[in-house]
Formats: C-alpha cells, sequence, structure tokens
C-alpha cells in the first residue's frame, strides 16, 4: 500500500491496483482522480470538498464512487446509488478497503462559529485521515495523517494528538498554507529533534509517495 500527496489535505491510497482518493478539494489538482475507484470526504469545507471537480470525474469515470458525511450526502443527494452516506462507528468498503468511521464534529475554530460535521476514516486498520479534528481511533494504526496547520489548533496540541494515537509513523497534510519556513518550524517540533513524539514524521511534497507497513 502507498500513499500520495496530491496537495494541501488530499492524498490518494493505492495497492494492487486499487485506487482511492481521501479528500479533494479546492486546492488539489483534479487529476488526482484520473482513475479513481473511490473517493471519501471528511467534510465540507472547500479545501476538503469540491463539488464541481467531484462532479466532473463521475461524468468521466463511471465506475467511481463516493462515501462521504451527512453535510455533503445532502449536496450531492442527486447521485443515487453512486453516493454513500456514512457515520461514526460504521464499517464499509471502498475501493476494496475496508474503512471505517470515526468521530462526529470538526474541531472548534472559534466559539461564535459553527461547528460542521467531520468524520475520519481508517483505511484497512492502518491509515487514518481525521480530516480538520484530532480524533483518537479506538485501534491500533500504522500511518497518521496529520493536519499540521489550521486556524482551531497549535502545534503543541498536535503533539500531544500524535503522543496519544501513537503511530508507527506520522504523515503531515493540511499544510498548503505553510511556507517552507513554516513548514520547516512544524518538522523540527514533530520530528526527531522534537519533544519525543515516538514516531518519524514525514511531510511529502506534492505528487510524492511514501509506503505502509
Amino acid at each position: 500500500m502507498r500513499i500520495t500527496k496530491f496537495g494541501h489535505a488530499c492524498v490518494r491510497i493505492e495497492s494492487t491496483g486499487r485506487r482511492l482518493v481521501i479528500d479533494p478539494g479546492g486546492l488539489t489538482d483534479p487529476r488526482v482522480l484520473d482513475d479513481a475507484d473511490a473517493v471519501m470526504v471528511t467534510h465540507e469545507h472547500f479545501d476538503h470538498f469540491s463539488e464541481d471537480t467531484l462532479r466532473q470525474a463521475l461524468a468521466k469515470n463511471p465506475r467511481l464512487r463516493l462515501f462521504v458525511n451527512t453535510a455533503v450526502g445532502a449536496e450531492l443527494a442527486d447521485l443515487g446509488s453512486r453516493l454513500t452516506v456514512v457515520g461514526a462507528g460504521e464499517v464499509f468498503t471502498a475501493a476494496g478497503f475496508e474503512v471505517k468511521v470515526y468521530g462526529t464534529w470538526h474541531e472548534v475554530i472559534h466559539p461564535d462559529m459553527p461547528r460542521v460535521v467531520n468524520i475520519g476514516f481508517l483505511v484497512d486498520g492502518a491509515v487514518f485521515h481525521p480530516g480538520d479534528a484530532l480524533t483518537v481511533p479506538d485501534a491500533a494504526v500504522d500511518t497518521l495523517l496529520l493536519p499540521v496547520h489550521g486556524p482551531w489548533s497549535t502545534t503543541g496540541q498536535l503533539i500531544d494528538y500524535v503522543r496519544e494515537v501513537s503511530p508507527r509513523q506520522t504523515v503531515g497534510i493540511h499544510d498548503g498554507a505553510l511556507n517552507e519556513v513554516g513548514g520547516a518550524m512544524v518538522a523540527g517540533l514533530l520530528g526527531s529533534t522534537g519533544p519525543g513524539i515516538g514516531c518519524p514524521y514525514v511531510r511529502l511534497a506534492p505528487g510524492a509517495s511514501t509506503g505502509i507497513g
């Protein structure tokens, strides 16, 4: 199994010819969906969900299937059997991968801002994409896709989150607004020179990949 980063919060997971894409939003190259078998969306924010991009991909690829939360599902309700709405605790198969859903809400940005629904996906019991939340799954995680930069967290919170999840490795995502200096600072704190999170931290360049297991 391999993970390829396609910009900001989007990744593609591949194994034996199967391709699963998570969160192809407005900051992602639409080509990530070329030859994809399934797409999963954690929540409705533009950097994770692009309705136009998904509809165009569905028109080009008749085998493509979508798995989304309730809010995104309401926007795509006309898709019929090509769309599956999922929530916390559910287990389903997407592109041949077993997926378990965790979490319900986006992290709090500010008390005056309403929270949106957010779910995380544990893929094949190995890769966890939490969306914009610091949800801790009740299972061992090989690779944690860590949202390293957003208006709702601090690096200190991320350090504690990684310690609690205790993955074998951490791969940085949600970093589209970070310049190279900011990325290096975050990597220093989350990596081997930081305060001991206990696992390697990887920041992938767009289009770069890493293996699982």
